[in-house]
């Protein structure tokens, strides 16, 4: 007699990088405790290649809706979304859980054409997505990100997630080849809005005690602005460079191999913290608590909304954390 085959699991969570980086400690429990499970996900198309770095995801499906929010008239991304509907619809999967809480995330999640799983009204960033459930999950609001996904997931499939999150990514093997061959700390000082930003002044303050204790910085930023305020840091940091223009995967690479990195409230800085980068986060203008590095023991954050931390702050943060065997 043939075994019966292990569920089919579609996760939804498409964007930002940093919740996409949450929701991986709880597929990477689910796989330890269904491991016959065959999991896909559904994720913004530059995300992919971050998704296909867990072990247990099976398969990515990609779509386009951030190219659309800038071009309704997008071919290519209008394709794209229309590829992966159908993709989904001829699967079979057994459940259909929308880790996010969209409206944007339901109504793809309805792609798939099965009953889908969600969070209920009071617990959806959008509760109006509610509506979009069949099957619908309270989860508290006042959790870390990454505890509110593990919890989602635990409900539908029966367990209570215990001990630290742990995030499953496969580290890549090599730094890139244009990275330093000896020991560097990444600076991430890019952030979507001014006030989670760290000032200039202490970025440089910073880099020049990491130049002096042996650590060369590498700076890097994802549009040309970012990395002209890179090459600018760099200029003023005694040994410092300002990184190249980078796919995701390299940036992991980067930070995966760096020996230690700082950064504020930035998908890349959670990044660094799932690959098990000793890492310090700077917080200004959010709460930690809801949404600092979690899980690892090689991650610490400093400051809150409101109160900016200082040089000397971030120095014992880094002189606490032990670099990587």
């Amino acid at each position: 007699m043939r075994p019966m085959p292990g569920p089919r699991v579609l996760f939804v969570k498409l964007s930002s990088l940093g919740d996409v980086i949450h929701h991986l400690p709880a597929v990477t429990e689910l796989a330890e405790r269904r491991v016959d499970a065959h999991i896909g996900w559904v994720v913004e198309e530059a995300y992919v290649d971050l998704v296909a770095m867990h072990p247990a995801v099976r398969e990515a499906f990609a779509v386009s809706l951030r190219s659309l929010r800038r071009n309704p008239l997008a071919a290519r991304a209008w394709r794209r979304i229309a590829e992966t509907r159908s993709r989904l619809a001829r699967s079979r999967w057994d459940y259909v859980v929308d880790a996010q809480g969209l409206i944007k995330s339901a109504v793809v999640a309805r792609f798939a054409r099965r009953p889908a799983f969600g969070l209920d009204a009071a617990s959806a960033r959008e509760r109006v997505a509610a509506r979009f459930y069949d099957v619908k999950v309270a989860v508290p609001r006042a959790m870390h990100a990454v505890e509110r996904n593990r919890r989602l997931v635990g409900e539908i499939f029966g367990y209570r997630p215990e001990g630290a999150a742990r995030y499953g990514l496969s580290r890549p093997q090599a730094r890139p080849a244009w990275a330093p061959a000896s020991n560097y700390a990444v600076l991430l000082h890019a952030a979507s809005r001014d006030d989670k930003r760290w000032p200039a002044e202490r970025w440089t303050a910073l880099g020049r005690s990491l130049a002096a204790r042996g650590a060369r910085a590498v700076i890097p930023g994802g549009s040309d602005a970012e990395r002209a305020t890179a090459a600018q840091l760099a200029a003023a940091i005694p040994g410092a460079m300002a990184a190249p223009a980078m796919t995701l995967v390299e940036a992991a690479a980067l930070l995966a191999h760096a020996s230690h990195v700082v950064g504020v409230d930035t998908g890349l800085t959670h990044l660094a913290a799932a690959l098990g980068t000793p890492t310090v986060g700077i917080y200004c203008a959010s709460n930690p608590a809801l949404t600092g590095l979690h899980g690892e023991a090689t991650a610490i954050n400093v400051g809150a909304a409101g109160a900016c931390p200082s040089v000397e702050d971030v120095e014992r943060a880094i002189e606490s954390l032990a670099p990587p065997a």
